[in-house]
């Protein structure tokens, strides 16, 4: 390759700046508690105000940009001057949830003189991944006085691999990996409590907190080393978690750009709402109360149009004509293993947004919503790829086909391509942020 056919793959500045953008908002959201807060603060800073579920809701409260949290998720839209009961919702949906390994209740375990953290599978992860590296502690505490705290500590974990003199076979037999007997990081020398070390990192954070005050927790392991650029012109972007921060970064960029649009125009009627929804424990089935399949977003949806002074047969109105985009990460096709992927769709790294179709709806797109999402992207300038799967390999799924089930909406799954998924550490190219950006903001404008 020569060096100006390198400088053509050369992320351009704005490409870049996007890159190293998502690299800090992934730091900043070491679990989906923290993702949901700081997707949250970067809405605060753009002029979003937060709504409570507790409080009641009238049109001054939801005309404008808002948002409500629900623990690990997050709900945040902006409605123009002109919103009324026939508007219809343009949404993008997300998970700030990713493969881990997290705290048991009971998590002090220990040998050979080895202080040790009980944990327990979190979603898929690729077990072999979080070997020899270190790792941190993020996510809430929950408080005998109804409150929560979230923390995060400096790296203090490692699993330590089996030495090759030990396990002579595992270059040429595999490594198999136990998940109880195998994945118990290592804390410390001699016994620790998990919580104690949890708690002096809270009270350096400013919490003034005992050992007693702590009744509950959802804490998760987290890979220590930050996101970084790299490849001969900084091409591709390392990190932890681009599954699914890479959307839900994505849904809160084009929102804010969205709401500076709309602030523009002193009443626009056409506008549709402008949505974005991250839902946790995507990875585990989304059943909770703030996943997917739980009634958050209809929660929201439904009280927004009762508080502008909607009812049932106009919010069904308004439902028949929305849309989401249900955005997820998705494979790259794998330069050393190209058998796994579809003979024809190759969906490759730096070359946009994926379009993902699956005959069995594991995926939500249909021919109506493959135009929807080509006009999004054709107003956006940007280019953008199809991904089915093998037939041999059958594919995971999304939020996307549980939205669709909850609300009736017309819904397109889409993302960017990833080499590593659910590893640790993940990758992608460092020009798919932006274009993943773009492709949001354009399909939120309607």
């Amino acid at each position: 390759m020569t060096s100006s056919s390198l400088s053509s793959v050369a992320p351009s500045r704005p490409a870049r700046a996007a890159a190293l953008d998502l690299g800090e908002f992934v730091t900043a959201s070491p679990s989906s508690y923290h993702a949901a807060a700081e997707s949250a603060r970067r809405l605060e800073a753009g002029g979003f105000t937060r709504l409570e579920e507790t409080a009641a809701w009238s049109a001054e409260d939801v005309i404008g940009d808002r948002y409500v949290i629900r623990d690990g998720s997050i709900i945040a839209w902006s409605a123009a001057d002109g919103t009324d009961v026939d508007t219809p919702w343009r949404i993008v949906g997300s998970h700030t949830d990713s493969p881990a390994l997290k705290l048991k209740p009971d998590p002090q375990l220990g040998a050979e003189r080895l202080a040790q953290a009980g944990v327990e599978v979190y979603g898929g992860p690729l077990l072999n991944s979080w070997l020899d590296r270190e790792l941190r502690l993020a996510g809430r505490l929950a408080l005998a006085d109804g409150s929560t705290v979230l923390v995060q500590t400096s790296p203090i974990l490692r699993i330590p691999q089996l030495a090759v003199h030990l396990d002579r076979a595992v270059n040429t037999d595999g490594l198999r990996l136990d998940p109880q007997r195998h994945m118990q990081p290592i804390l410390g020398l001699g016994p620790l409590n998990v919580l104690d070390v949890l708690l002096q990192h809270a009270r350096a954070d400013g919490h003034r907190l005992h050992l007693e005050d702590i009744v509950g927790f959802d804490v998760v392991t987290v890979d220590a080393q930050p996101p970084a650029l790299f490849g001969a012109r900084e091409e591709f972007l390392a990190s932890a978690r681009l599954d699914n921060l890479t959307s839900v970064h994505a849904e809160t960029e084009a929102l804010l750009t969205t709401a500076r649009e709309h602030r523009g125009f002193a009443a626009d009627h056409e506008a549709p709402i402008a949505l974005m929804v991250a839902n946790d424990h995507e990875e585990v089935g989304s059943a909770s109360r703030s996943g997917a399949a739980g009634p958050f977003l209809e929660d929201v949806l439904v009280r927004m149009h009762a508080a502008i002074g909607g009812d049932e047969a106009s919010r069904r109105r308004a439902f028949a004509s929305s849309m989401v985009l249900s955005a997820d990460a998705g494979h790259a096709a794998h330069p050393n293993y190209p058998e796994r992927h579809d003979p024809v769709s190759r969906p490759r790294l730096g070359e946009g947004p994926i379009l993902k179709i699956n005959a069995q709806q594991r995926y939500a797109t249909d021919g109506v919503g493959i135009a929807a999402f080509a006009a999004a992207c054709s107003h956006a300038g940007i280019p953008y790829q199809q991904f089915v799967s093998n037939n041999a390999m059958p594919c995971g799924s999304t939020i996307g086909p549980i939205t669709a089930t909850r609300l009736g909406m017309t819904t397109i799954d889409v993302g960017i391509t990833l080499l590593s998924m659910h590893s640790a550490r993940e990758m992608c190219a460092s020009t798919d942020p932006l274009l993943l950006q773009q492709a949001c903001a354009a399909f939120l404008r309607g």
